[in-house]
């Protein structure tokens, strides 16, 4: 029997067919893929915390390899994750930020020197900034550099580490990006709100 091709039915039918089979090889993909997309997801978060701590330039296998020699330990603090780290035979704290940017979310990981008082390094990512403004809060390693030896808390022992168009206090603040005021008041923000997340650990002898 020859099927009618022009047929509202046999329309309705083969596009169901196909929409089964399409979905099918799609979900049949993703599952390929899940164990790599997990594992390059993992990767990319060690590379970030090695970042912060000022530990670039490496290929994948040498970072994987770095990550397990730095990272002694993941701590949970009230809640929240600090990652202890030796660096040159020295502690360092990594602590991990989320925030919010210009047109979407943005995170880091701030790493602290022993006396838990000090930035050792920095690193910052986004999820949809403006190239060339406020992606350079990824993008440029100069600024993220700015943040080294800067001091979280002032003499009053409040929250001072910020981000600002105009430097009043140099031991404590960066310059913004120029052109990303509203980028740079995030960062400021995630920095203040991740500090404070974290005040009773960073204050504990």
């Amino acid at each position: 029997m020859k099927i009618n091709t022009n047929n509202n039915i046999y329309t309705i039918v083969y596009a169901a067919v196909m929409v089964v089979i399409v979905a099918f090889l799609l979900a049949f993909v993703s599952q390929s893929l899940r164990e790599r997309q997990d594992a390059n997801v993992k990767l990319d978060k060690q590379k970030q915390i090695l970042y912060a701590l000022n530990i670039r330039g490496l290929d994948d296998e040498q970072a994987e390899q770095k990550y397990k020699e730095v990272v002694v330990k993941e701590d949970n603090v009230d809640g929240n994750t600090v990652f202890v780290c030796t660096v040159d035979g020295k502690t360092k704290y990594v602590l991990p930020l989320k925030g919010l940017g210009l047109w979407g979310g943005i995170s880091g990981y701030l790493a602290i020197d022993e006396d838990k008082q000090t930035v050792f390094g920095a690193y910052f990512n986004h999820e949809s900034e403006t190239a060339g403004l406020g992606a350079e809060i990824k993008d440029s390693q100069t600024w993220q550099e700015k943040f080294q030896g800067k001091k979280l808390f002032d003499a009053n022992d409040s929250i001072a580490i910020a981000v600002v168009k105009k430097v009043d206090n140099p031991e404590s603040q960066v310059d913004a990006v120029t052109g990303a005021t509203l980028t740079s008041n995030g960062v400021s923000k995630m920095l203040r709100d991740g500090v404070k997340a974290y005040e009773k650990f960073l204050k504990e002898e």
